[in-house]
Order: C-alpha cells, then structure tokens, then sequence
C-alpha cells in the first residue's frame, strides 16, 4: 500500500512541481511530513541538506530520500526501501519525461507566441513563491528551536541561517561553500 501512496504522491508532485526541485520541496514536505507522517520535520531537512550536497537536481534527490525514508520508517527492510527509492523517483521523474516527450516539438514551434509568452509571465511570480513557501515551511522549531527550549541553539541557528543568507546575497560566496562552512561550525558547536 505504501509503494502505490508513494508512487501516486510523487507522480501528482512531479505533474504539479513547476519551478524545479526548490519548488518542490514546499509539496513534497507537505505530503510526506504533513499528510502522511512518513517522517518528522527534522527528517525531511536532514534529507533536503543531504539532496543539497548530493549530486544530481535536489528534486530527484528528495524523492529518492524520501522513498527510502517513508518505507524505512514504515519497519519493511532494507530491500523494500530500496524499492522506495525507486518508485518515488520514476514516479517524480515521469510526468516530465513524457510531458518533455510529447510538447518538445510543440514548444519550439510556438515558444515565440504571445499565448505562451503570458502563461509563463504567470508561472513565474508563483516559482518564487513556491520557493518562499519551501523556505517558512523549513522554518520550524524543529530545525532552529525556540528561544525558551534551548536559547543557544536557537541563537547559533538564527546566526547560520543569517550568515548564509548575507554570505551568499552580499558576498557571492559559493553555496556549497556556505553550507561545508555552517556544517563544520555545527560540528564545533555543538
């Protein structure tokens, strides 16, 4: 039962995700953590840094983490979670595939018309608030704590966050680089 959840959750996200991986991340938490309680919040931003620093699109990361994640939590083995992966991932990958299969040859041909030129001036504005939505809904006690249950760590994670934000913003410094930076000072830390 599991495998069809994950294969139909993941193939409407991978249908409905405009906006690449970071647009996705805001639906993806909200059916894996929300909706079906696959795993915690802590969880999912433990695989959204880890999809980070993996190569490949974060998206299709996400996905494969959160298959194995879901079916892993769920008690099945390792097998299964493995199977997980797999159809979380070919089930987030497929609606592009066939949909890049079936309008490639149609986009090119009318890519310059005025029609398709206003619905993406309309896709635009709501890409950037998916990746808002991706950023508040990571914004959680569970990833920064509050400043009654541990004021420490909530300082050290509100400086992080705020270090990142300026170094790559106003310093053009390498995101990559940022979090190899955030994740030894974690280290030190704590």
């Amino acid at each position: 039962m599991i495998f069809l959840q994950l294969f139909y959750t993941f193939l409407l996200i991978g249908l409905f995700g405009f906006g690449g991986g970071y647009g996705m991340l805001s639906l993806i938490q909200g059916e894996v953590v929300h909706h079906y309680h696959w795993m915690t919040t802590a969880e999912f931003t433990d695989i959204v840094a880890v999809s980070q620093m993996t190569p490949g699109p974060i998206g299709i990361n996400s996905a494969t983490y959160c298959g194995y994640t879901a079916v892993h939590n769920a008690g099945m083995g390792e097998a299964l979670a493995i199977m997980g992966s797999v159809t979380a991932t070919v089930a987030l990958v497929l609606p592009s595939l066939i949909l890049m299969i079936v309008i490639s040859r149609l986009f090119m041909r009318y890519m310059k018309t005025s029609m398709v030129q206003s619905l993406f001036v309309g896709l635009r504005p709501a890409v950037v608030g998916l990746l808002g939505a991706a950023t508040l809904l990571l914004m959680t006690p569970d990833n920064f704590s509050t400043p009654s249950t541990d004021g420490w760590q909530f300082g050290v994670s509100i400086f992080l966050f705020l270090a990142t934000l300026v170094g790559t913003m106003c310093y053009g410094i390498h995101p990559i680089r940022m979090i190899i930076y955030c994740g030894i000072a974690g280290w030190l830390i704590y």
